[in-house]
């Protein structure tokens, strides 16, 4: 018996140092990608003519919309708010002399997707952005609180992504090419109480790409899921940059040069970091009273502080 138990005790200890093993080579990606085998110049132009982005009017859809013109694509930008597109769309035309189409879209009905498809006839679209995604009413909440939205979170955070990428993956499987990223959170890596159906819906964009990774990568298309944690966008108050909370600009750009990166990544290197040290915290510590009521008194500080600016 104590021989068996000396084993046991082995084969768990070689498992948690394989596991923290392959930890060290995901973060010796973030540096050794930039490092020895950055991404030609070319690579996002190869992919295809346009690029498409949702929920482009503001945050991070307009980050990457900004980014992927000035990387030499022409760019597709769908939103709600007609007002905000036509701006940022003349901006990007005007800076980087690349071609923008609008297609003004509410996300949160299914009735769009007939519209989106005609507006889209005719381009050789290289890279889809899933990006358009949307808070409860009230942020954090229980789950009750936030009821009256459910139908329009799940529209917004899972039909949008699943029905761009039928609209568009097919096209890229006979050109056997593309590229898919979906933006999720790090709110979906683990469930997260007081953002329930937030995490639940993000959990999902997860689950989603990373099985699609699997169907597709022997076709030259490469779908990526994104999870980053704090960013500086009008969807969080604007919180103010540090450390920690990016700027959507800043960590558009670093997640772009790390899409060679693996299927499911946060983004930057310091996500990646808080990521894995999140993982670390027992459960049981995560998901008591004292915890939860720490976190939404934090959430309801910053974002109150942020709301009066």
């Amino acid at each position: 018996m104590g021989e068996i138990q000396d084993q046991l005790f082995i084969l768990v200890g070689a498992l948690v140092c394989l596991n923290y093993l392959l930890k060290c080579v995901k973060f010796s990606k973030y540096f050794l990608l930039r490092l020895w085998n950055p991404l030609p110049k070319s690579f996002f132009r190869s992919m295809g003519e346009w690029a498409v982005v949702t929920g482009a009017g503001d945050g991070i859809g307009k980050a990457y919309s900004y980014e992927l013109a000035k990387r030499g694509l022409n760019i597709v930008m769908i939103s709600r708010t007609l007002e905000k597109l036509q701006a940022v769309a003349e901006r990007i035309e005007q800076t980087t002399g690349r071609n923008v189409k609008i297609i003004q879209a509410d996300f949160t009905k299914d009735d769009i997707y007939e519209h989106i498809k005609e507006n889209l006839q005719g381009l050789e679209i290289g890279i889809l952005v899933n990006n358009v995604g949307m808070f409860h009413r009230y942020f954090p909440c229980r789950f009750l609180i936030g009821s009256d939205e459910i139908q329009n979170l799940i529209h917004c955070n899972i039909s949008s992504v699943v029905k761009m990428t039928r609209l568009i993956l097919r096209d890229m499987e006979i050109r056997r090419k593309g590229l898919v990223l979906n933006i999720s959170s790090g709110a979906g890596r683990f469930p997260w109480p007081l953002l329930t159906m937030y995490s639940s819906t993000k959990a999902f964009v997860c689950m989603f790409s990373r099985a699609l990774q699997v169907e597709y990568k022997e076709k030259g298309i490469i779908i990526q899921v994104v999870t980053p944690y704090s960013i500086s966008t009008p969807m969080t108050k604007n919180l103010n940059p540090n450390l920690i909370t990016k700027t959507a600009d800043g960590f558009v750009k670093e997640s772009l040069d790390f899409v060679a990166a693996g299927d499911e990544i946060c983004g930057c290197l310091v996500h990646e970091i808080l990521a894995h040290l999140i993982e670390l915290i027992p459960s049981w510590i995560l998901y008591s009273d004292t915890c939860q009521n720490i976190t939404e008194t934090f959430f309801k500080n910053v974002l109150k502080q942020n709301s009066s600016k």
